[in-house]
């Protein structure tokens, strides 16, 4: 298993585990790295059915908008 992403952005701002601590921007970049590492390793634990579901039930919901 690799390192936890959040905690090593955590750790490169200096250790401040408080998100109130945290600026907006250093929120943003945070989450970016996280999105960036936890999306490919998210898609590569689901099953291709799985993936499937979840892109149907996400279709439905983008064209339940459009009505």
């Amino acid at each position: 298993m690799g390192k936890n992403p959040h905690a090593v952005a955590l750790g490169r701002l200096g250790g401040r585990a408080t998100a109130e601590s945290l600026s907006d921007a250093e929120k943003s970049e945070i989450g970016k790295k996280a999105g960036a590492v936890g999306g490919p390793a998210r898609a590569a634990a689901l099953s291709p059915k799985r993936r499937r579901e979840i892109a149907r039930k996400a279709a439905e919901a983008r064209w339940a908008k459009k009505t």
